[in-house]
């Protein structure tokens, strides 16, 4: 069952500047974690809205995403990082129409210029320029499905980032679950992300916020792209409820565990399509004596 965007605003934050007199700008602040609290608790999701990145580098950027999946395969395929999803990732039977490629560290100069180095022989300044005032990590791109079909695009799943905050080039087909089992098909303006609660975020908040169940559904004749930013550990991290969430009436769900053994479990387990039964299980394995 979908579900229209105007029930959709009931559920999403969108978020705007605040006045600058200390008072006033100490409620504002509550009110906006209380109202982040419970789209986090209550949905996995909401919306951010936030005109201030002109709309020229918006389009900027996603014509060189276009540039990047226009290269050759086995040239995007050259940037290898033996972290999940750090990469090259795609040309799967059960997503045929996705493909995506990670930039690790992305905010740092250095970093993106060894990696345009590795896609174009003589670098690529715009689109290092571009992707450094964007802070990019991981950018996306779904195939145009067969005429008059509505295809999956990205299988139903959760994400084993902490967060994520995404958005796209305008070309609708992100869906989201709602714990009573509807679909919700959502299409960000272009001044607006969402962010999305992952499994570690969910682990760590002792189960209190919801880890969504997301998806991409394609249809029509456009490519879809999109970019994500990715809450995404250092090596080592411990994923531990803190102890304050833990008491008599909300007992401990998951032993703490290892941010980088878990991704790297769940990798290469590749559980599609993803279930809140999986989730748990996946977790709860990943962390076993």
């Amino acid at each position: 069952m979908f579900v229209t965007r105007k029930w959709v605003q009931t559920l999403i934050t969108g978020f705007q500047p605040w006045n600058s007199q200390p008072v006033q700008l100490n409620w504002t602040r509550f009110n906006l974690c209380k109202r982040v609290r419970e789209a986090s608790e209550n949905y996995g999701f909401f919306e951010i809205v936030y005109d201030k990145i002109p709309l020229g580098l918006r389009a900027e950027f996603f014509s060189a995403t276009r540039q990047l999946f226009g290269l050759p395969l086995e040239t995007q395929k050259k940037s290898i990082n033996p972290k999940p999803y750090h990469c090259y990732y795609g040309q799967f039977p059960h997503a045929p129409l996705y493909e995506s490629i990670g930039v690790e560290d992305a905010s740092n100069y250095e970093s993106l210029t060894s990696f345009a180095h590795i896609m174009w022989p003589d670098g690529h300044d715009q689109f290092c320029n571009i992707v450094i005032a964007m802070t990019l990590l991981r950018v996306q791109k779904y195939s145009a499905p067969p005429l008059g079909e509505y295809v999956t695009g990205l299988n139903a799943h959760t994400d084993k980032a902490l967060t994520a905050i995404l958005c796209d080039d305008q070309v609708s087909g992100l869906e989201f679950e709602t714990k009573d089992g509807q679909w919700i098909n959502l299409s960000l303006p272009s001044s607006s992300f969402v962010f999305i609660v992952g499994d570690p975020l969910m682990a760590w908040s002792n189960g209190r916020m919801h880890s969504v169940k997301h998806r991409v559904m394609m249809c029509g004749e456009k490519e879809r792209y999109s970019l994500g930013a990715f809450g995404v550990p250092v090596e080592g991290t411990i994923i531990k409820a803190p102890k304050e969430l833990v008491d008599e009436e909300h007992p401990q769900l998951f032993k703490d565990f290892d941010y980088m053994d878990f991704s790297m479990f769940a990798c290469q387990r590749k559980q599609w399509p993803w279930t809140q039964q999986c989730k748990f299980r996946l977790l709860q394995e990943s962390v076993a004596d």
